[in-house]
């Protein structure tokens, strides 16, 4: 018989386990879980370190003060917890990209990082777009 450490994490099962984790977030906290303001602020975090007078003038990092907060530990645990289900299902492997990206883009693994790149901004630019 097999099971969860033989095969894999079900996609359905993960996305159900999501979606109640995000109703157990907005009911405790009242807060919905997200990851696009993370990527901002660890950006204003980066740029704090290295030009801190130009983050204190700008508009934006004065209501979304660059800090670590609830959500970027909720990404931090994003990237934690999807390598202990990968290591529990004995399937973990370090690879740049999954194999399918080879074959629809080629040998090259500079068109492959730049079509992922590309497609990461577009990703992060939507949900920006939209409030997050």
């Amino acid at each position: 018989m097999k099971t969860i450490l033989d095969k894999g994490w079900s996609p359905y099962l993960a996305g159900a386990l999501s979606g109640i984790i995000l109703i157990l977030s907005v009911w405790f906290t009242g807060k919905y879980f997200g990851a696009s303001t993370t990527f901002v602020r660890s950006a204003g975090l980066i740029e704090k370190m290295l030009n801190a007078p130009r983050i204190s003038k700008m508009d934006y990092f004065v209501k979304k003060v660059p800090k670590i907060d609830w959500q970027w530990m909720f990404v931090v645990g994003i990237l934690i917890g999807a390598v202990l289900a990968s290591a529990s299902s004995r399937i973990f492997r370090w690879k740049a990209l999954p194999d399918m990206w080879e074959a629809r883009f080629g040998h090259s693994r500079v068109k492959r990082g730049m079509v992922a790149f590309i497609g990461g901004v577009v990703a992060i630019f939507g949900a920006r777009l939209a409030g997050g």
